[in-house]
């Protein structure tokens, strides 16, 4: 993965005024981008997704040019070809998790029928260990569990690459140990480019082949692991 980062934003809430100003890059197939609550991470990531405007800048993925103020360059959401993984999942509660991951296939907004799922659904299904859970609903699975719909969600519709917004921030300590382990292993073996943000230095650790630090709306240091 190359990714291009310059973009900068505005963000208010009454009196408060937040200014993002975050310019990076890197061809790592791992980009950590690590810092505390309120750094500006979500933000950043969530304009790389298409899911915020930037107010000015540039944003490119593998030669991809995803957004340019200058041009006029603001590619949708779906057609950016990234995989989203929201930190509390975002999974739709009266969907089983079959139709869950079948959305990620999704072109409109009718709901996936809650019967028969399409080949590549069905291979995510057996990959994550869900299987036996296909038909359940979100509120009748297991914190891990849930995090392996959202995953499979992002990852069935082939994405270029995968951005995870502290996918481990809602799980108890035991389950990320576990769950660390389970992405890490998934990421290798899907050989797919993931841009990870957290403020657990423990995710920095695992996942960190390029880390970048944010603060204050700006990325301050960077290093290769």
């Amino acid at each position: 993965m190359t990714i291009r980062v310059d973009i900068r934003k505005t963000l208010r809430a009454g009196a408060r005024c937040f200014q993002l100003d975050a310019q990076f890059q890197s061809a790592s197939k791992r980009v950590v981008i690590y810092g505390a609550s309120g750094a500006g991470k979500s933000q950043m990531l969530k304009a790389i997704a298409g899911l915020s405007r930037p107010d000015s800048g540039v944003i490119e993925l593998d030669g991809r040019r995803l957004f340019d103020s200058g041009a006029g360059v603001n590619v949708p959401a779906q057609r950016r070809r990234v995989g989203y993984l929201f930190q509390d999942y975002a999974l739709f509660p009266h969907l089983n998790v079959r139709q869950n991951i079948s959305f990620g296939l999704q072109r409109g907004w009718f709901n996936p029928s809650p019967r028969g799922e399409p080949e590549a659904v069905r291979y995510w299904l057996e990959a994550f260990g869900l299987a036996e859970v296909a038909h359940q609903r979100p509120a009748e699975l297991s914190g891990g569990q849930r995090q392996r719909v959202a995953l499979a969600r992002a990852v069935v519709s082939e994405p270029a690459a995968l951005l995870l917004d502290e996918p481990f921030a809602a799980l108890d300590p035991a389950l990320r140990v576990r769950m660390r382990s389970e992405l890490d292993a998934l990421q290798r073996r899907l050989d797919i480019p993931m841009l990870l943000i957290t403020h657990d230095p423990d995710d920095a650790a695992t996942f960190g082949g390029h880390v970048l630090t944010m603060a204050d709306g700006r990325v301050t240091g960077e290093e290769s692991q």
